[in-house]
């Protein structure tokens, strides 16, 4: 099945946990699909004229996630496209059910160690700050696992290029709208 049939009628939101390629692999699929993409992330820096750090030492996670909430609900009443989302937005839980109402949701789904390493290579991430990222990350999943749990899809990935992601979550959607 080709690319174009796998185009749904909402919005794709793409979840899961930091490092786990929402965005990477959101740029592809969008591509792939012929859709525009989003990344909440980039959309809540805009709309707040400071980036996530910044936000998080200025007003903290409380006042992030209210911003990251209006924001997603702006975008999710845009014309159809791809959204990847920060790990935590699908956890709030009017987000969640924003996304669980008005769009198709996609957990993406890797290996701690993987994660780890991912984002080991970069100092931007605020709940990562002077902390053992392995360690982070289990306490993350440990609450989030089971909220992300509720997406609609779940692609398990490897440490592998994004195009392999990209071709799972496509035959993960075709057979998704199929059975829709």
């Amino acid at each position: 099945m080709t690319a174009a049939a796998a185009i749904p009628s909402r919005t794709i939101v793409l979840v899961g946990l930091m490092g786990v390629g929402k965005s990477s692999v959101g740029r592809r699929l969008a591509y792939a699909l012929g859709l525009p993409f989003k990344d909440a992330d980039t959309e809540v820096e805009a709309a707040a004229g400071r980036t996530i750090p910044e936000i998080f030492a200025e007003l903290g996670e409380a006042a992030f996630r209210d911003g990251e909430r209006r924001v997603i609900a702006r975008l999710l009443e845009e014309p159809v496209h791809v959204l990847a989302t920060g790990g935590g937005a699908f956890v709030d839980p009017r987000t969640r059910e924003l996304i669980k109402d008005q769009a198709i949701s996609i957990w993406l789904k890797a290996d701690l160690e993987i994660l780890a390493r991912r984002v080991g290579r970069k100092d931007s991430r605020p709940l990562l700050r002077d902390k053992d990222p392995i360690e982070v990350l289990r306490q993350l999943a440990e609450v989030r696992y089971p909220l992300y749990a509720e997406a609609d899809i779940v692609v398990e990935t490897a440490d592998t290029p994004h195009q392999v992601a990209v071709d799972q979550v496509l035959a993960a959607l075709t057979a998704h709208e199929a059975n829709a």
